[in-house]
Order: C-alpha cells, then sequence, then structure tokens
C-alpha cells in the first residue's frame, strides 16, 4: 500500500470521509477518538465491524471526517467508508464484507412531513363530538 485510501459512506442525513492508512488500530472520528465520540458500545462495534469481519484490527490507522445526522447514522456510516476502503486495499476482501452485507447502502431515511397531517403518516386526533 503506497499511501492512504479513501472512501465515502452515507447512511440516512451522515456522510463520512475515512482515510485508511498502515498503522496499528487507531480510530479517530472528528480529530477524537471513536470510544469518545461513540460513548455507546454497540455503536464502537459498528465502527470495528469491518476490520473484525476480516481479521485486521490492529493493522490499519483510520481517520473519519464525520458530518450530518445523528450518532447511529453517523457510526453505520463509518462502517460503510471502512468497508469501502478496505477493499481498495485489497478486492480480495470482497466476498466476506458482501456475505456479512457491509458493502450495501442502507437505503432508508426519515419519510417527508406531508401537509394536513401531524407527521409523515400521523394525523391529527379525531374527534367525533
Amino acid at each position: 500500500m503506497e499511501k492512504q485510501k479513501n472512501a465515502i459512506g452515507r447512511r440516512k442525513e451522515a456522510v463520512t470521509r475515512v482515510f485508511l492508512s498502515k498503522g496499528d488500530g487507531k480510530i479517530v472520528i472528528n480529530d477524537k477518538d471513536y470510544k469518545q465520540y461513540f460513548t455507546l458500545a454497540y455503536l464502537q462495534n459498528q465502527v470495528e465491524l469491518p476490520f473484525k469481519t476480516v481479521d485486521l484490527t490492529d493493522k490499519f490507522d483510520v481517520r473519519i471526517n464525520a458530518t450530518g445526522g445523528g450518532m447511529k447514522g453517523q457510526a453505520e456510516a463509518s462502517k460503510l467508508g471502512i468497508a469501502r476502503a478496505l477493499l481498495e486495499v485489497n478486492p480480495d476482501f470482497r466476498p466476506v464484507l458482501k456475505a456479512a452485507g457491509l458493502l450495501r447502502r442502507d437505503p432508508r431515511s426519515v419519510e417527508r412531513k406531508k401537509p394536513g397531517r401531524k407527521k409523515a403518516r400521523r394525523s391529527f386526533q379525531f374527534s367525533k363530538r
């Protein structure tokens, strides 16, 4: 690997730019350690998942710029970005990552609010009398 590889991950309204380089397993998101940035354990696991899938937990350093969305969206966008960056490092990882479902962008996002409704589908309370 000549220098760093980069990829983009998206989920809901969150967008992350992932920069992967040879190192000892440090993951930094917006200039913070990922365990400080994502305080919930299941979000930390989402970020680690691509490395665990291909057994490379301490081989790469990751720097991530995350914008938009919430914590869960950013964590899952990071997961997709890391998986895509790992593909650039070694295309042989593709079957393993694909089987784990890490290369699919989750298309679900919030449905827009409709006029005459309280939310997207919820209507105002009906009063018969």
